[in-house]
């Protein structure tokens, strides 16, 4: 039972996040619900209503899931730094980089993308690739070997 169920991305602009995620990155939307709670003593927000996007595979519903979370008046912070740091670094996925970095860049995400091949065992080499998503956080692309 044990292991990790979501991440939660606060998103100051849901439709942008949803051409990442779901356009770009290739989610499918599980669902879109707007919960009313104590927010206020749970995370320290402004408001009772949360609304929650779940986006991941249909197939496997209850593992890999972002979660895109709607909340009034949250404070906007700086994008990830050029450099590692302390606190939360990537969200990683595999992916076919290429073809990924392709969707993205024609829905308008392209800026700043860094890539490189990794060494693999058996003389093959690893696609990897780091982009932002809207909201700031670091989305590194895994390919399979090749």
């Amino acid at each position: 039972m044990p292991g990790i169920h979501h991440t939660a991305i606060v998103t100051a602009d849901v439709d942008a996040s949803m051409r990442f995620w779901r356009d770009g990155l290739g989610f499918t939307e599980l669902f879109d619900y707007t919960f009313t709670g104590d927010w206020p003593t749970l995370f320290g927000a402004a408001t009772d209503q949360l609304r929650s996007i779940f986006l991941g595979d249909p197939e496997t519903p209850d593992t890999g899931i972002v979660e895109l979370v709607v909340l009034e008046n949250v404070e906007q912070v700086l994008a990830p730094p050029d450099a590692p740091a302390f606190g939360f670094f990537l969200l990683s996925l595999q992916r076919d980089v290429d073809a990924t970095l392709a969707a993205l860049a024609g829905l308008g995400f392209d800026d700043g993308v860094r890539r490189i091949e990794m060494p693999a065992p058996a003389g093959k080499k690893v696609a990897m690739a780091v982009i932002t998503a809207p909201d700031g956080v670091r989305v590194e692309l895994i390919g399979p070997p090749r």
